[in-house]
């Protein structure tokens, strides 16, 4: 239970960390692909080979996660129903995948060398959102499974007899049906 409302707690400004994360992934990343694609060369840019790749992945990701934070923000604003949880989760698991992908060639970018200032800095705003993502995911799915939010609360919507529990008298092999015949199972 304690692990369901520390997770609630900590969702909200963890998902206004991640849009504040992934606009600037998307301003610093699209102002480097324009530079790049028109060959200018600026002081701040640098570049070697995986810097195309860096840069389109970097948006994709970018954009990818900053539409991920709305159904979030929407499961958060919810009454914690478990419909609003499978998107939130669906969402932010292709987020992070996405920024997991755009991690690896940051990590492969930085192995190669010869980049500027503001892809040092495209590359440290990916790893930080990378980490705040997983930890976003993580916290939903500790909420989920802890039966404060999400699946555990479900029933309540669909009205008592979801919830309740099935009679032990139910569950006996020797159960007959209602005819007082013996049941096919037993």
């Amino acid at each position: 239970m304690a692990v369901g409302a520390a997770s609630r707690r900590y969702i909200g400004p963890l998902l206004c960390i991640n849009l504040v994360m992934h606009a600037a992934v998307l301003g610093i990343a699209g102002w480097s692909l324009n530079k790049f694609i028109d060959r200018e060369t600026h002081r701040h840019l640098g570049g070697n080979t995986a810097t195309g790749y860096l840069l389109v992945f970097s948006l994709m990701a970018g954009v990818v996660g900053a539409c991920s934070v709305l159904p979030a923000l929407l499961h958060v604003r919810a009454p914690w129903h478990s419909e609003s949880l499978a998107a939130a989760a669906s969402t932010g698991l292709v987020s992070w995948a996405l920024t997991a992908l755009a991690f690896g060639l940051a990590c492969k970018h930085i192995t190669l060398g010869n980049r500027g200032r503001r892809l040092r800095t495209l590359e440290a705003f990916i790893t930080i959102s990378t980490l705040t993502q997983l930890f976003y995911l993580l916290l939903l799915h500790a909420g989920a499974l802890s039966g404060v939010l999400g699946v555990g609360q479900a029933c309540g919507n669909h009205g008592e007899t979801c919830c309740r529990e099935i009679p032990r008298g139910e569950l006996a092999a020797d159960h007959k049906t209602a005819g007082g015949a013996p049941s096919p199972d037993a």
